[in-house]
C-alpha cells in the first residue's frame, strides 16, 4: 500500500473530474461545464497561478488540493491559497487529507511562501477538525460578490 502526493498529470483528468463532481455535490453547487474545463486547463498550464497536488493511493486518485500562490500586502513574500481540498469518501479518516496539507506546507517552505490559508464551510465539521489541528480559524468573515458581465 503506497501513497504518493504529486502534481496533477494530463492522464488524471477523468479521475479528477469524478472527484470534482463529488466535491461540487458535497457543497450542493453546479458549475457550467466550461468552468470545469477551464479549471482543468489552468491546473495543467505551467504559466497559470493555479496548481493541483493529488493524492495517489495505490494507483487511484484519492483526493486533491488545488492551490495558488499570490503576492500579498501583509507579508513580504507570497501567500499560498488552498482553494479546494477534497477526498473521496472512502479515503476519509485515513490520513490522506493531512498528507495533502503537510505537502502544501512543505511546498510553501520550498518556495519561500510565507503563509498558507484557506476557507471552509462553517458546518464542515470533519474538515474543521483536521484544519483546527494545524491552526485555529482567525475569525474573519468572507464576503464574495459576483460581478455581472
Amino acid at each position: 500500500m503506497s501513497l504518493e502526493i504529486r502534481d496533477a498529470r494530463p492522464e488524471d483528468e477523468q479521475a479528477w473530474r469524478r472527484l470534482w463532481d463529488g466535491y461540487l455535490a458535497f457543497y450542493k453547487v453546479t458549475l457550467d461545464p466550461e468552468v470545469t474545463a477551464a479549471t482543468w486547463s489552468r491546473i495543467l498550464d505551467p504559466a497559470s497561478a493555479v496548481s493541483m497536488r493529488v493524492a495517489d493511493k495505490d494507483g487511484e486518485l484519492a483526493g486533491f488540493a488545488i492551490h495558488l500562490s499570490h503576492p500579498s500586502t501583509w507579508v513580504r513574500d507570497n501567500d499560498c491559497y488552498l482553494e479546494d481540498l477534497y477526498l473521496d469518501a472512502k479515503f476519509r479518516g485515513s490520513g490522506i487529507g493531512r498528507a495533502l496539507l503537510d505537502d502544501l506546507v512543505a511546498l510553501c517552505k520550498r518556495n519561500g511562501w510565507e503563509r498558507l490559508y484557506w476557507h471552509t464551510d462553517e458546518s464542515n465539521t470533519t474538515a474543521r477538525k483536521l484544519y483546527d489541528s494545524y491552526v485555529k480559524h482567525d475569525g474573519h468573515v468572507r464576503y464574495r460578490m459576483r460581478i455581472p458581465k
